[in-house]
């Protein structure tokens, strides 16, 4: 049976990925959304927590706000990236169920998985050892609340799904030099490089470990899917199915971008976890789910937006 909830929580979703979810949700009919701003609800403090579920009253919570960035970030600020979704999500699952709310998505990370997982990723491999050392605080912060979300099923039959989607990419994506992950990171480099006239770009590491892309309305679509339909305490996996090196990713985002300069690598940076590419028969047979956008179709929809976006500031 599809479950249908008459008032939602987005945190996060004001976002690069909760801004569409939040579409997603609307587009199918429901119109008692509420996104938590954090400059008035602090979800890492419990009494603004509990605040947030006083005031709002929700049936179900879709927790997307996170603490995120790409490797460099993850290396910066790791006791950030681990305190922050650890002590957001443990708070928003606890007063939730204190708060008798009757469904609760968490979205993971697939950095929850080990370093050498076999691929495709099988969400019974969760557990098959330590993920990648650059992300491990934020991917076991995102693993505890998996955790949390199981026992409280078996101890307060509270209603906690876990999904793991891939890495994601798409229009309103995090641009920021500081922050970004490789996707807006090379969009920037090649349009700015053009704007200067400048001829070569630099990537990070060596361009040989492989990443598997989902573009952002597919995911919203998945986790609505989930949302409806799927109340397993296992894990799901959200993916494209797509393996592609970060050497041919940005080999295609130079061609999408029509950048004719040369690609500079710089192998003192590090590589991050060598292979990710997810099986994604769960959500495929569980929910009918499985991505629309090709990756160089979505990589044309970034740029474009990239493009539009930046000459309208």
């Amino acid at each position: 049976m599809t479950y249908s909830p008459s008032s939602i929580v987005v945190t996060g979703g004001a976002g690069f990925l909760g801004s569409h979810l939040v579409e997603e949700l609307q587009t199918r009919g429901y119109d008692d959304i509420f996104v938590p701003r954090s400059t008035e609800y602090d979800l890492r403090d419990p009494d603004a927590v509990k605040q947030l579920y006083h005031d709002i009253n929700p049936d179900t919570v879709i927790h997307a706000a996170a603490t995120v960035g790409g490797i460099g970030a993850n290396r910066e600020r790791p006791g950030e990236f681990f305190y922050d979704n650890a002590i957001m999500g443990i708070e928003l699952i606890e007063q939730a169920r204190r708060h008798g709310v009757e469904k609760f998505v968490t979205l993971g990370t697939i950095c929850s998985y080990p370093n050498h997982t076999p691929v495709p990723f099988s969400e019974d491999d969760l557990w098959d050892g330590y993920p990648e050392k650059t992300n491990a605080p934020y991917g076991i912060a995102k693993k505890a609340l998996l955790t949390q979300g199981r026992a409280y099923r078996r101890q307060y039959g509270f209603n906690a799904i876990h999904l793991l989607p891939v890495n994601l990419y798409g229009p309103r994506d995090d641009f920021d030099p500081e922050t970004s992950h490789v996707i807006p990171a090379i969009i920037k480099k090649c349009i700015d490089a053009q704007k200067r006239g400048e001829d070569s770009i630099t990537a990070w590491g060596t361009g040989t470990p492989t990443r598997e892309f989902l573009y952002v309305t597919d995911a919203a679509r998945g986790i609505v899917d989930a949302m409806e339909q799927y109340n397993s305490p296992e894990p799901m996996n959200l993916g494209s199915g797509h393996e592609v090196s970060i050497q041919e990713l940005i080999e295609l985002i130079v061609d999408v971008v029509g950048f004719e300069g040369d690609v500079i690598w710089d192998e003192s940076k590090p590589d991050g976890q060598p292979r990710r590419c997810l099986d994604i028969s769960r959500a495929s047979n569980s929910l009918g789910w499985r991505a629309e956008v090709q990756l160089r179709d979505g990589l044309q929809n970034v740029v474009e937006w990239y493009r539009n976006d930046r000459d309208s500031t």
